[in-house]
Order: C-alpha cells, then sequence, then structure tokens
C-alpha cells in the first residue's frame, strides 16, 4: 500500500516504509538520507523498532504508522501512531523532536496534521499522554486540539473524539 507523505504549512511528514525505519533503528543512514543532528533520538528508535515488529505480526498499518518529520528535507524527528484503532477506533500519537527543532511550533503543526490523518482513517479520536514535568508537551497536544482529560501522579492525558 502506497501512502502519501503529508506536507503542512513548514514540513513534509514522510510515511516510514520498513527499509527507512530498518536504517533509523540501525542509525545507519543511507544514499539520501538527511538527518538533523541527535535524529534518531531514543523515541525514534523505539517507535520504529514497534513499527517494525508490528509489521511483522499484522501486516502493513496503513495510515496508522509512523512518520518522519522533515524540515527542508532533513529529517529533525518522528510522530506517528503507536498502533491501529482500538476496539473504540482511538489511536494513541507519539512524537519527538531533535533539539535544535524544539520550541518552534514544529511539532504542534506534525501532530495537528497527523490529527487530520487519524480522522480522514476512520478513528473514531485521538489520545496521548506526557509526563507532568514536561510542559511542553501539554502545550503542544493542547494546541493541536487535545484537552487534557485527566491527570494523575505521573502523567497528563489528553483526547480529543472526532
Amino acid at each position: 500500500m502506497k501512502i502519501s507523505s503529508v506536507a503542512t504549512e513548514r514540513l513534509v511528514l514522510f510515511p516510514m516504509t520498513v527499509d527507512v525505519a530498518e536504517r533509523v533503528v540501525a542509525q545507519e543512514p543511507g544514499d539520501g538520507d538527511l538527518w538533523a543532528e541527535g535524529y534518531p533520538g531514543a523515541g525514534d528508535v523505539r517507535a520504529l523498532t514497534g513499527l517494525l515488529r508490528g509489521v511483522a505480526e499484522r501486516g502493513d498499518p496503513g495510515v496508522f504508522r509512523h512518520y518522519q518529520i522533515r524540515l527542508d528535507g532533513v529529517a529533525v524527528g518522528g510522530i506517528g501512531f503507536h498502533g491501529p484503532p482500538d476496539e473504540l477506533g482511538v489511536v494513541t500519537v507519539g512524537y519527538g523532536l531533535v533539539p535544535g527543532a524544539r520550541g518552534k511550533g514544529y511539532a504542534s503543526e506534525a501532530l495537528r496534521a497527523l490529527v487530520e490523518v487519524a480522522r480522514q482513517g476512520g478513528a473514531s479520536g485521538v489520545k496521548g499522554d506526557a509526563d507532568l514535568g514536561n510542559p511542553a508537551s501539554h502545550r503542544v497536544m493542547e494546541a493541536a486540539g487535545m484537552p487534557c482529560i485527566a491527570e494523575d501522579d505521573t502523567l497528563r492525558h489528553f483526547y480529543l473524539g472526532f
């Protein structure tokens, strides 16, 4: 299945293929791969390891995959779904940027685009969480239209239903 890139005002969300994901997990860029300093981060490697495991177990995830966040053609982070929609149709999202790309609104811009991918893909809602001590991530989800719906001892939980 061919999944298209998603363009925003400043970014491109590039759908990760098995080949590209394997290079990122191995932290070995191939010809034509442009990676910002600090890419891939530990979160990218974790997310793409999960993508590869999911593809092996369930097949191609369609739009509910991981996307590389590119700025001017350079990978500056990743964003994506933790898996297909659950039994209620809800997907969980996660994201991360290299330190040099933080604080510029890129994560919120990318998350707004990913929320639209979920909506068009037939999900009934999106959820995410962030450590209590990560107010920047709280602002990202809120800026993408995902209000905080709960808080526990360690996390704030965000949700947007469609």
